[in-house]
């Protein structure tokens, strides 16, 4: 970061290794991935600007190649490491729920739903398949919809559980608006998943709503 007129011990990559990479703003933190600026346009005037442009590092994040490649600066290259990172920072909070391991707490299981569905821009309806110990068996994204809904088919949930041979099942969807509240077509179509995979012998422990910083139960709220 060469193209930052600071002070060396002011820069953002010298104070991450001072006093830590919780302690740097995001601005300071983008700067280090971006690593340099434009011309006349310094690393940090940069990151802040891309900030403000995408409302927060979550939508530079999660924005779509085209959307990002279109930015001055930016490009493939670029678009490529931020998807390796995020990919990266998914299979770390994924080590928990690795296939065959069983299920360890509630938080193990909202960080893992959280790092997979927490950053899309569309709805998501996925399942966690466990065995008769809650042992993992799959976790698979069923089916993908818009902002603001996904069409759920419970007949094509039947036959993945069955052909997975589960015994048990945690569903997961997340809300793209960033609020978790369930809605009531959210906890229509939980029971009607539980009917529909009590038929075959296979228990629906939760449903869990995955929106921003926030990952909402219902089966802790009562609504199964």
């Amino acid at each position: 970061m060469s193209d930052t007129p600071w002070p060396t011990d002011e820069r953002p990559r010298e104070r991450l290794l001072r006093h830590g990479a919780d302690t740097l703003s995001d601005a300071e933190l983008l700067a280090i991935f971006l690593r340099t600026g434009t011309a006349g346009v310094p690393v940090m005037t940069m990151a802040r600007r891309l900030i403000d442009n995408f409302g927060g590092l979550r939508g530079l994040m999660t924005a779509s190649q085209r959307q990002f490649c279109e930015v001055r600066g930016l490009g493939n290259a670029k678009y490529a490491q931020v998807q390796a990172a995020m990919e990266m920072a998914r299979r770390v909070m994924d080590e928990p729920l690795r296939q065959g391991d069983p299920l360890r707490s509630p938080e193990d299981t909202r960080r893992f739903l959280t790092s997979r569905l927490g950053t899309y821009p569309h709805e998501v309806f996925a399942g966690l398949f466990l065995d008769n110990r809650h042992r993992v068996i799959q976790y698979r994204e069923l089916f993908r919809g818009t902002i603001d809904g996904a069409a759920v088919y419970p007949r094509e949930v039947v036959r993945q559980a069955l052909e997975d041979n589960a015994a048990a099942v945690i569903f997961a969807h997340n809300h793209p608006s960033g609020v978790a509240e369930p809605s009531q077509a959210d906890i229509s179509l939980t029971k009607r998943l539980k009917e529909a995979l009590s038929l075959v012998d296979i228990r629906v422990l939760d449903h869990m709503v995955v929106g921003h910083g926030e990952v909402i139960s219902l089966a802790e709220r009562g609504l199964m």
